[in-house]
């Protein structure tokens, strides 16, 4: 489902800041070599999570999906001096790739790259986050935030991608309620009705929940 017409959508992106020259060759390798090239970020998107961080400047970044690792890149955009994203995947055919893009952007030093179950994974990462980004199976949303939520900085930020699902979200834009949906509506259900956040529904490009840590 497109929310904007694509012409109004062109016009937004024309007049936002460029991507670099690495990512738009993320983006343009992905489009090329890559399964499911749509769930790369891109533009738009990209730059205003970047934006995010610049504004936040956090100091510890957790990401749960690496993809390709153009998410990545720019959620480090505003780290601390010193500072560090820690990224999980589970696609480990990815791995050579996005290692070979965090190398070419120079982060080997700011960035933790984990391979495995993100379950499994959070628990044993030893830091208080002030920035999480949730872009993975949508089914573990609510299990990835109860994770993330009290290792959070007060006036931390979650951002969880794909909240509005294509439309499905709204049941005239659903021929069935599907596993996914039914897990995206109890998730932002559950963020709205959480008294530890403050949170905005944000229709970018498929949703993006952003919610503060009080």
């Amino acid at each position: 489902m497109e929310f904007i017409d694509e012409d109004l959508l062109r016009y937004a992106e024309e007049h936002t800041s460029p991507e670099s020259a690495l990512l738009h060759k993320i983006n343009r390798q992905t489009h090329l070599n890559v399964m499911k090239p749509r769930m790369l970020s891109g533009h738009l998107q990209g730059r205003l999570l970047a934006m995010f961080s610049h504004m936040i400047r956090p100091r510890q970044i957790l990401e749960v999906g690496t993809y390709t690792g153009y998410s990545a890149l720019c959620l480090a955009e505003g780290l601390q001096p010193g500072g560090t994203l820690h990224t999980i995947d589970k696609n480990e055919e990815l791995e050579d790739r996005v290692r070979g893009y965090f190398a070419e952007a120079g982060l080997e030093d700011s960035v933790k790259f984990y391979i495995g179950n993100a379950l499994e994974i959070i628990p044993t990462i030893d830091a208080t986050f002030d920035l999480v980004f949730i872009d993975a199976d949508k089914i573990n949303n609510a299990a990835y935030y109860d994770l993330v939520i009290d290792r959070m900085a007060t006036g931390g930020y979650i951002i969880a991608d794909n909240v509005l699902w294509s439309g499905k979200v709204l049941e005239k834009y659903r021929k069935k309620l599907d596993e996914d949906t039914a897990a995206l509506l109890d998730f932002n259900r559950k963020v709205q009705e959480d008294v530890r956040v403050e949170n905005i529904l944000l229709p970018i490009r498929d949703g993006l929940m952003i919610a503060r840590k009080k």
